[in-house]
């Protein structure tokens, strides 16, 4: 089954999101603006692109592999959450982590993806003690070595 999520493009000219492979878990979504980042900057991107996603839902933006492993580009939040309820300009902030080199992007280039999921709604109820596991409350590296 295919999820339908509405999407308005405040700029025509920005292609909308697309999956390059079939299935791929996140579509990739652009830059509506020529844009460069510096060497440890950060830079907020607009899509150009809105969207509505059904209630119960969530979209999560990620950083591209291939961005981040040929120029260290990744997300300040990632992976950033865009809720059901949404409907602005999604608009994706951007790090260089890269400690020379600055990164460009062109208007229309491929700078996160979007991946959509079913999300639950929680109730938190507050209780004396929680259940007991065999990992208890150990973390950071509790499980093995690093």
């Amino acid at each position: 089954m295919t999820l339908k999520v509405l999407i308005t493009r405040l700029d025509e000219s920005v292609p909308a999101p697309r999956y390059a492979k079939p299935g791929d878990a996140g579509a990739d979504i652009c830059t509506r603006i020529d844009l460069t980042i510096e060497p440890g900057e950060r830079a907020l991107a607009p899509t150009g692109l809105s969207i509505a996603l059904p209630d119960g839902y969530a979209a999560f933006v990620h950083p591209r592999s291939g961005l981040a492993i040929k120029h260290g580009v990744s997300l300040v939040n990632t992976p950033g959450t865009v809720d059901a309820a949404f409907r602005g300009e999604l608009q994706i902030i951007l790090i260089n982590h890269d400690q020379r080199e600055p990164i460009s992007f062109k208007k229309g280039d491929r700078i996160a993806q979007l991946v959509i999921q079913r999300v639950e709604r929680a109730e938190f109820i507050e209780v004396e003690t929680l259940p007991g596991t065999d990992r208890g409350s150990g973390g950071f590296g509790s499980t093995g070595k690093a």
